[in-house]
């Protein structure tokens, strides 16, 4: 009577432990997962995460961790998928919007990102991580305000996060706030003093800061560290040049183009350090690699009276000295149309000169000494005219331009306005042009 029944048990048997292991098999393998993305093997976490996946379709955690092992191997487009559903399954989950968020931002996709990290903010306010986050997605779309304050709002959270320093002292350079970002770079020195690129930031900052000296002892150490940084080298031989150490700034610049050959702006300071040395041929090369260009320029007479005759004029016009000083390059190139100029100028080429001049104001009509340098070779070429033109500009540009007075008053006395010409050579002097009072006592008593 017993024997019907002992297959129903024998099938009980079989049956209760086979659903408690299929059960507990997606729990390995799940398990399996997390351990394996400890140990590095991400493509190991991967299957595990999918078995898993298999048994349990709708374990949220599953398709989570699996997102963040192809995000570990750089499938981003894969772990965004993995995110969705994750958040799908259980939109109350930081993690995953701020996971999804770091692999939309590898995707460039940084205003998406910055959506995600906003939700993430939201469901845990007190993440460090995501306002870290949410500050980088920020500045790589030039919300350096918003950034700041999230950078901000992350050191508050996580004080001993040394790269939320650096990111912040990035931005607030970003802000034109150089005399603030100090402090940052400074504490990621204190922080980790081998990371060079503190040194190389805070460099940076002090070379606009005008610290020159300051700037080179920063990015001596920025380079001790870290040899192959061209922007160091740029940086520390724009200083040097501000320093007036134009053979060592030469040698900052060749190192710098030798590690970023397309660095314009390294070969636009090489230019300006070469044409200060004397080399005007190797500078109008520099020049020309960081622009391209060419233009005429007409020239006029005019009619010489008074006692400052033509043969005088240009003895005192020729002790005057263009303001030539390096300057950053701007993303136009009005500066080196400019030092390109004047290197034609010395080299006897006035048409060229005056070609680049003229590229120079038309890329920047600010530029007072590009106009001021074109006066004195429009003097030069006799359009005495054109010169006082030119000055005239120089002077609205930058009301105390002593030189532009100097040289304005000589033409205009040159030209019969005695009284005009000596009232601007007494501005030239009062604004500390010397040789103006020998010119005044010359011809204006």
């Amino acid at each position: 009577m017993m024997r019907p029944f002992l297959p129903l048990v024998i099938l009980l048997c079989f049956c209760v432990p086979f659903v408690a292991s299929a059960q507990q098999t997606a729990v390995d393998f799940f398990e399996s997962g997390i351990g394996k993305s400890k140990s590095g093997d991400f493509t190991g976490a991967l299957q595990a995460f999918s078995m898993a996946i298999t048994m349990n379709p709708e374990n949220a955690a599953s398709y989570y961790n699996r997102g963040v092992a192809k995000a570990s191997l750089k499938d981003h487009r894969g772990a965004i998928l993995d995110y969705d559903r994750a958040i799908e399954l259980n939109g109350k989950d930081a993690m995953a919007y701020l996971s999804r968020g770091a692999s939309k931002s590898k995707q460039d996709d940084h205003r998406g990102a910055l959506l995600d990290f906003s939700r993430s903010i939201e469901l845990n306010p007190d993440d460090p991580q995501a306002y870290y986050s949410r500050g980088s997605s920020r500045s790589r779309i030039e919300q350096y305000r918003g950034a700041l304050a999230d950078f901000s709002k992350a050191i508050e959270l996580d004080p001993a996060n040394v790269l939320v320093y650096y990111a912040r002292g990035i931005t607030k350079q970003k802000l034109d706030d150089f005399s603030g970002s100090l402090a940052d770079f400074t504490k990621v020195i204190e922080m980790t003093p081998k990371r060079s690129q503190a040194f190389s930031g805070r460099g940076i900052s002090k070379v606009e800061l005008n610290d020159f000296n300051g700037a080179i002892t920063d990015l001596n150490k920025a380079i001790e560290l870290s040899p192959e940084d061209a922007e160091a080298y740029f940086y520390r031989g724009y200083a040097k040049g501000k320093l007036e150490d134009f053979k060592g700034a030469l040698a900052d610049y060749d190192r710098s183009i030798t590690l970023k050959a397309d660095n314009f702006k390294a070969y636009y300071g090489r230019g300006f350090c070469r044409g200060k040395l004397g080399d005007q041929k190797g500078a109008l090369q520099d020049f020309t690699q960081a622009i391209e260009m060419n233009n005429s320029n007409t020239d006029a007479k005019v009619v010489y009276s008074g006692r400052i005759t033509r043969p005088i004029l240009d003895n005192l016009r020729n002790l005057v000295q263009e303001r030539n000083r390096i300057s950053e390059l701007s993303p136009e190139r009005s500066e080196a149309y400019f030092s390109r100029g004047v290197s034609k100028n010395k080299q006897g080429d006035q048409r060229g000169a005056i070609a680049d001049l003229n590229k120079s104001i038309e890329l920047n009509p600010t530029y007072a000494e590009a106009y001021f340098s074109r006066g004195l070779i429009k003097s030069a070429q006799g359009d005495q005219r054109g010169a006082i033109t030119d000055c005239n500009d120089a002077i609205k540009l930058n009301p105390r331009y002593s030189e532009a007075f100097y040289v304005r008053g000589i033409i205009r006395h040159s030209l019969g306005d005695e009284n005009g010409g000596c009232l601007d050579l007494s501005k030239a002097g009062e604004l500390g042009y010397n040789p103006a009072y020998k010119a005044i006592s010359d011809y204006c008593n």
